[in-house]
């Protein structure tokens, strides 16, 4: 009898151990969690002032990008497939020009291929050939936690001011 005791102790001890670490990164999981959720609000918080200091009348989508149609063109809508080529300005939220067409020359990618920031590709395709439009990037539709290893820092929200060249 006191061999099963203290062989159901052992198993107990055992066991506990081995819930350990699964309690250790459920904990850690929840902290990340949290701290992301502070990060992604704080973040959404600093482009609504943005927004608001430069007037601007942005349309929120699901995924937390913002744009604004400055200029209307007289193009059909962008689909997905299309081939688009347009003039850009790159910025962070300090307003510092990080990119431009005036330094590389026009962009192009084929819409839904991928190839271009995440929330890049979600904006065209609210817009039409010609239009002019400012598109506000959060971080993780942008170049996320790295940046692009270059101009664009680690986290940062990005900024472009695009106008889609009309199809010829």
């Amino acid at each position: 009898m006191l061999f099963l005791c203290g062989l159901q102790a052992c198993h107990s001890e055992q066991k506990s151990k081995v819930n350990q670490p699964e309690i250790d990164q459920q904990i850690l999981q929840e902290s990340l969690e949290n701290i992301n959720r502070k990060l992604v609000l704080e973040e959404a918080a600093a482009i609504d002032a943005y927004a608001k200091r430069h007037g601007l009348q942005t349309i929120k989508t699901g995924s937390g990008l913002q744009f604004v149609v400055i200029k209307h063109g007289a193009g059909d809508s962008i689909r997905k497939g299309e081939v688009i080529r347009f003039k850009y300005v790159t910025k962070l939220l300090s307003g510092d020009i990080v990119y431009s067409s005036e330094m590389s020359g026009l962009k192009q990618f084929v819409v839904g291929k991928g190839g271009v920031e995440a929330g890049l590709e979600e904006a065209v395709l609210h817009l039409k050939h010609g239009d002019a439009a400012i598109i506000i990037l959060p971080s993780h539709l942008a170049f996320g936690l790295l940046g692009d290893q270059k101009m664009i820092p680690s986290r940062s929200t990005v900024i472009y001011e695009i106008e889609i060249i009309e199809n010829q």
